[in-house]
């Protein structure tokens, strides 16, 4: 019988190569942690580097301040910030500029926006300087506000594209401008879509305010702000007509709820900054260039495409009413609001005196029903609707507004003389030439010229 092979040398060949391969990969990760670490050590020194530049030590606040203030702006002023150095800021500096003896210089907030573009053509229009920012959201088709932005440009008027939540960018802004007001119209509207995307309105109506006012409190001088809230505001008030001594701590939906929240936090930085704040209730707004997510906008719309429309009652069957205010007496108002509003009286975010606060409606004083409403759209479109009478949806949606404007009268001489039917029949008009509808609309419009 034969003897077994032997396999001794074998095994202990591969006990050697076994720990020749173990020693070799100890080394590989001796190697290794010695590279992570020192690419580790180098990145963090870079680091200290760059914020020891940027970030010296808080020898004092104003030293601070200053050099924080002179960073920011050699940051933002290239050409990777904001639309492009030199040239973005002249074209900053041009559209601010006033070209009328005392005119003023106002940031216009949400200028691509229904309200925003046509007050800022009417300051322009009349010399004043106007700059806008708006950022463009996706809330109603985008298309129409860069129409409206085209529709300034030609009037010498600059958008830019950035949103009031950004303090680094209205920083840049006011340090390149001394803005003597804010017309604040930048909001996330509308009260359905709250159920939606509720957190949309305290980023937009909420935080974007503040961020506003924490910019115009320290700039030197401060500028006087107008800004929008809402006849929503009202909520479940039954007193009628509305007036701006009635109580308005019933808000029935977020979208109200954010704008009397923007009526109480204008209040607290006038009382602690100095800063002018004037706030102006808007009772639906309408007319051309207006709104897609409006009812008489849709309606139209869908009227003229021979679609159905959902016309809403009370759930006890009573009309749902407006007090529908036409574009230009509500340009009137802001305007009115501005060139009354008095200098703010802080400085550098410290209040010198008592500023000037105030709340004003702004509507029509003569509500009409929806069923009216549509009523007037087929005579002006020449079709019948197809309607759906439904009970409105407990959604925010209050079924009556009627604004009290007496207080507006008396401080800037506000004074509504566009009726809805006057107003839809220039709204009509202007929808069927901006969507290019070949109509008998569109030939009815132009016989009544």
């Amino acid at each position: 019988m034969a003897s077994p092979p032997d396999t001794s040398k074998t095994t202990k060949l591969e006990r050697y190569n076994s720990y020749i391969r173990r020693v070799n990969s100890t080394k590989l990760i001796a190697a290794s942690s010695k590279l992570l670490f020192r690419v580790t050590l180098l990145v963090a020194l870079l680091l200290i580097f760059f914020f020891t530049i940027n970030y010296p030590p808080l020898t004092s606040e104003k030293t601070s301040q200053n050099h924080i203030h002179t960073t920011t702006h050699n940051l933002l002023s290239s050409s990777a910030f904001y639309g492009g150095g030199a040239s973005w800021e002249k074209q900053v500096r041009h559209s601010s500029t006033p070209h009328r003896p005392n005119g003023l210089s106002v940031l216009v907030t949400g200028a691509a926006g229904f309200v925003g573009s046509h007050c800022s053509l009417a300051l322009k229009k009349r010399g004043d300087g106007v700059l806008g920012i708006d950022n463009f959201n996706s809330y109603y088709d985008p298309s129409l506000k860069r129409a409206r932005q085209n529709l300034l440009s030609k009037h010498q008027i600059f958008i830019v594209e950035g949103d009031i939540n950004d303090a680094e960018l209205l920083k840049k802004l006011f340090d390149i401008v001394p803005f003597t007001h804010i017309l604040h119209l930048a909001a996330q509207a509308g009260v359905r879509y709250a159920m939606q995307n509720p957190l949309s309105y305290v980023n937009s109506n909420v935080a974007g305010f503040v961020n506003l006012l924490e910019i115009a409190k320290a700039a030197d001088p401060q500028p006087a702000i107008v800004w929008a809230s809402s006849s929503s505001v009202y909520g479940l008030n039954t007193k009628v007509p509305f007036s701006e001594e009635h109580k308005t701590d019933q808000p029935a939906s977020l979208y109200a709820a954010t704008k009397k929240a923007g009526e109480a936090i204008a209040h607290t930085y006038n009382h602690i900054y100095g800063l002018s704040l004037t706030g102006l209730r808007f009772f639906t707004v309408y007319g051309p260039w207006g709104r897609p997510d409006m009812a008489y906008f849709f309606f139209t719309k869908d009227m003229i495409q021979g679609k159905s429309i959902n016309v809403y009652v009370t759930q006890e069957d009573k009309e749902v009413a407006r007090d529908f205010t036409y574009i230009d007496d509500i340009v009137k108002g802001c305007v009115g609001a501005l060139d009354t509003a008095e200098k703010s009286t802080g400085s550098g975010g410290k209040k010198r005196g008592p500023a000037q606060l105030r709340v004003y409606n702004l509507g029509n004083t003569s509500p009409v029903s929806v069923r009216k409403l549509v009523a007037i759209l087929e005579n002006l479109l020449n079709v019948k609707a197809k309607k759906n009478v439904i009970k409105m949806p407990r959604n925010g949606d209050v079924p009556f507004t009627h604004a009290n404007v007496s207080l507006a009268l008396r401080d800037f001489g506000y004074k509504p003389t566009t009726d809805l039917s006057s107003g839809l029949r220039k709204f009509v008009k202007w929808y069927v030439s901006y969507y290019g509808i070949q109509s008998r609309v569109k030939k009815e419009n132009e016989a009544d010229k």
